[in-house]
């Protein structure tokens, strides 16, 4: 592998932006508006999953289809301006445009939320694809080609691994790094900052 090859996959969610606040604002407006409770401060504990995985909390089953396309239609007024960056997340993305390589992010968010999320916080991925979980993610990751991706949930390793790619976790999410390394990541960074100065060494040794 050459740098020039060189493509690196990342998730969304918890490894590049800190979506807690805005997801929880996003569920909130969804209960004032369906009189439905939701413990909006419990389920931004367990992000990573597709929405209809944590409505299933709150909501019938026959209800969910209709539930998951107003939190969507409601999400950009609630959540794209609370919503952080995740500490070294741009560094993240211009350390492997600096080795000359792309960065693609792959996620299971609703693809124009990821877009508008990145777009928000001047994140700008070689290319973004949404509406993929866990070994879904490989389909993206072998159509670009890529050697290696970063996750924080057990999920992205999963994905990761069913690319063949090498699986770069971070524990800044749900899943702490027992967790992670339990699933199979190959690499535990302690978070994002750590990723320039590994992917650099890496890509030194796979040039070697």
């Amino acid at each position: 592998m050459t740098s020039a090859s060189l493509t690196v996959g990342f998730d969304l969610d918890m490894t590049l932006i800190d979506s807690r606040p805005g997801i929880k604002a996003a569920y909130e407006a969804l209960s004032a508006e369906t009189g439905t409770f939701i413990d909006a401060d419990q389920a931004v504990t367990r992000l990573g999953p597709p929405l209809d995985e944590e409505l299933a909390y709150w909501f019938p089953e026959a209800e969910i289809p209709a539930m998951a396309e107003r939190y969507r239609e409601i999400y950009p007024t609630h959540a794209i301006a609370p919503t952080p960056a995740m500490p070294g997340a741009r560094a993240a993305i211009e350390a492997v445009r600096a080795l000359g390589g792309r960065a693609i992010v792959v996620t299971a968010k609703h693809e124009p939320n990821a877009r508008l999320h990145l777009e928000h916080l001047g994140i700008r991925p070689d290319a973004v694809v949404g509406w993929l979980w866990a070994e879904a993610k490989a389909e993206a990751l072998r159509e670009y080609g890529a050697q290696v991706y970063v996750g924080d949930h057990v999920g992205d390793v999963r994905g990761a691994r069913t690319a063949g790619a090498l699986s770069v976790a971070v524990p800044t999410g749900p899943c702490p790094e027992p967790q992670l390394r339990e699933a199979g990541a190959d690499v535990v960074l302690p978070d994002l900052t750590a990723l320039p100065e590994w992917l650099a060494a890496y890509v030194r040794k796979q040039e070697a």
